[in-house]
C-alpha cells in the first residue's frame, strides 16, 4: 500500500473530526494525505511534546479554536503566558499563505471567546476552591502525608464537621490544629481519640510550606463551579478559558494542587456520558511536567486514576511538555493522541531520550522515526491519533495548519477590554469572607480570655475586701507586735508619772 492510500484510509473517519494538516512524505507535502483527529475519541486524552521553539503552542492554539468552532468549551493553562492571543484574530503573512496552499486548507482570521481565569492577582476570574471542598484524603495526598497523618488530618474534618467549624482557606485548618492540641485537647481526645503532639506539628508544616508557595490565593470562596467551564458563545462555539499562570512557575505544588483539585471537582461533578460522539470538555495543560514534579507517589496514583476514569464523562486531558519522559509511564500510557514535533540531540542524554520516544510511536514502514525526531522544522511534526474504533491510526510526518488567532501576547489594554466586562470576573472577584473556623475560634478564645479576666479581677478585690486593715495587720505582724510592746511601755510609764506612781528608785523602791 502506497503512503497516499495509507494516510486516506487510515484518516477518513464517519462522523465529525479536525483537519490537522497534511502528509509529508520523502519531504513533498502531499495535500491528498490530509491528517485528521476525529472528535469522537478526542475524550481519550492526548500528548503535544517538542523541544522549545518547535511549534508545540502552535498546535495547542490550533486545536483549541478547531475544538471551539466545534462548539466544544476547551481550557488551558498559559504557564509562559503566550496564549492570551488567541481571543484576537490572526495576522495573515506570505509565510502563511504558503503553507496553507502547500497543505490545501483554506486560512481564516479569526478571533475566539476567551474567558481569562487566574490563581493570583493576574487579570481575570479569580479560581478558588475551599479546603472542605478537597476532602480530607485528597488534601492529605496533596501534603504528601503518610497513613497515620492522613488518620489525623480525617478526624479533624469530622471534628470541624460536628462543632460546625468551616474550613475554608488555610488559616482555618492552622486555627484548627492549634485549637485541639491546646485548647481543646482533652475535648478532643476523649471523643475523637489520643493524637500525637508531633504528628500535628508535622502536619502543620505541611501547610506552611504549601502557604509559603501562594496556596493563600487559592485556597478560600468564592469557590469556582466547573459547569462555567462549559459555555457556549452567541454562535454557538465553545468559550475557550485562559488560565493565566505566568507568575507561578516557581511553585509547581500550587500549580499541581490546583490542577488535581480541578480535575477531581470535573470528575464528581460531570454526569456519566457513554460513547459520545464529541467530548464535554477538554484540557490542554502546557509545561505539563510541573504537575508531575513534586508529585507523591500516592499523587502520582490519584492523577493516574482519574486520568483513567475521567474520559467516561467526556473530558479530555492533552499534555504539552518537551519531552515525552517528562510524563509518567503509568500516564503516558492512557494518551490516545500523540502530536510530536523536534528534538534536540546535544548531549549522550539527550540522544537515549529520542530513542526512547521513538519507541512511543506505532512502527512505520516509510519513516526513520529516531533520525527524524531532530530533522522535524517549525510546525511540522509526527502525528498519531485514535481512530473511532480506538485503534492507532498510522504515524505521519505532518505539515500543521497555522492558528487562525494571534500569534502573540495580547496587550494590558486588550486585556482589560476583555475582563472589565466579563461576567466571570464579576462573579469570582467578589471578595467573600464569612465566618469560618477561624473568626469562630478566635471569637471563643477572646470571650474565654475575657471571662478569666474577669474572674481575676473579681477574685482581687474580693481578696482586698476580706484583707484585715492597718491596725490589724499591724497587731498581727510579728515586728508590729514587738512596737506595739515598747510604746506601750512607754504610754503606761507616763501615764504613772502623771498618777504620781513612778516606777521603783535605785534603791528599790517608787520616785
Amino acid at each position: 500500500m502506497t503512503f497516499l492510500e495509507t494516510v486516506q484510509k487510515g484518516y477518513t473517519f464517519e462522523g465529525a473530526s479536525i483537519e490537522l494538516g497534511a502528509g509529508i512524505y520523502k519531504g513533498e507535502v502531499d495535500a491528498a494525505a490530509k491528517v485528521k483527529i476525529p472528535l469522537k475519541t478526542m475524550n481519550r486524552h492526548g500528548l503535544i511534546a517538542g523541544a522549545t521553539g518547535s511549534g508545540k503552542t502552535k498546535t495547542l492554539q490550533v486545536l483549541a479554536e478547531q475544538l471551539s468552532e466545534n462548539g466544544i468549551p476547551v481550557i488551558m493553562m498559559d504557564i509562559k503566558g503566550d496564549l492570551s492571543g488567541i481571543a484576537m484574530a490572526g495576522n495573515p503573512n506570505e509565510k502563511i499563505s504558503k503553507r496553507h496552499q502547500l497543505i490545501d486548507i483554506p486560512y481564516q482570521s479569526v478571533g475566539n471567546s476567551v474567558e481569562f481565569y487566574s490563581l493570583s492577582n493576574e487579570k481575570g476570574a479569580r479560581l478558588r476552591a475551599t479546603v472542605t471542598e478537597f476532602g480530607p484524603v485528597l488534601f492529605s495526598k496533596i501534603l504528601g502525608l503518610n497513613d497515620t497523618q492522613t488518620g489525623v488530618i480525617a478526624v479533624v474534618f469530622k471534628y470541624a464537621d460536628d462543632n460546625a467549624l468551616p474550613i475554608l482557606d488555610l488559616k482555618d485548618l492552622i486555627k484548627l490544629l492549634q485549637h485541639i492540641s491546646n485548647d481543646a485537647k482533652d475535648n478532643f481526645e476523649a471523643s475523637y481519640g489520643k493524637t500525637s503532639s508531633a504528628t500535628i506539628g508535622t502536619i502543620m508544616r505541611k501547610v506552611v510550606e504549601l502557604q509559603q508557595q501562594g496556596a493563600d490565593l487559592f485556597f478560600g470562596e468564592r469557590s469556582f463551579e466547573v459547569k462555567d467551564l462549559c459555555r457556549l458563545d452567541d454562535e454557538g462555539k465553545g468559550v475557550i478559558s485562559v488560565v493565566r499562570l505566568a507568575d507561578i512557575q516557581d511553585r509547581p505544588k500550587l500549580f499541581s494542587t490546583f490542577m488535581l483539585q480541578l480535575l477531581a471537582e470535573v470528575y464528581s461533578t460531570f454526569p456519566e456520558r457513554g460513547d459520545a460522539d464529541q467530548p464535554e470538555l477538554i484540557f490542554f495543560i502546557d509545561e505539563a511536567h510541573l504537575v508531575f514534579q513534586e508529585a507523591t507517589s500516592t499523587l502520582l496514583q490519584q492523577i493516574e486514576t482519574i486520568i483513567k476514569l475521567i474520559r467516561s464523562k467526556g473530558i479530555g486531558i492533552y499534555f504539552v511538555t518537551q519531552n515525552p519522559a517528562d510524563i509518567p509511564e503509568s500516564v503516558l500510557g492512557q494518551l490516545g493522541m500523540k502530536i510530536q514535533h523536534a528534538l534536540r540531540a546535544f548531549t549522550a542524554n539527550d540522544r537515549k531520550a529520542i530513542k526512547m520516544a521513538a519507541q512511543n510511536y506505532p512502527i512505520t514502514e516509510f519513516y526513520d522515526v529516531e533520525n527524524l525526531l531532530t530533522e522535524l522544522g517549525i510546525g511540522e511534526a509526527l502525528v498519531t491519533v485514535l481512530n473511532e474504533k480506538g485503534s492507532p491510526t498510522p504515524l505521519v510526518h505532518t505539515m500543521l495548519r497555522a492558528p487562525q488567532s494571534r500569534m502573540d501576547v495580547l496587550s494590558d489594554d486588550e486585556l482589560e477590554s476583555i475582563t472589565s466586562v466579563s461576567e466571570m470576573v464579576k462573579k469570582y472577584n467578589e471578595v467573600v469572607n464569612r465566618e469560618s473556623a477561624y473568626e469562630i475560634l478566635t471569637h471563643k478564645i477572646d470571650e474565654a480570655s475575657a471571662t478569666t479576666q474577669a474572674e481575676t479581677t473579681e477574685a482581687e478585690e474580693e481578696k482586698a475586701d476580706n484583707e484585715p486593715g492597718m491596725f490589724e495587720r499591724m497587731i498581727n505582724n510579728p515586728m508590729a507586735k514587738q512596737v506595739g510592746r515598747a510604746v506601750a511601755r512607754e504610754v503606761t510609764r507616763g501615764i504613772l508619772g502623771v498618777l504620781g506612781l513612778g516606777g521603783r528608785s535605785k534603791k528599790g523602791g517608787w520616785f
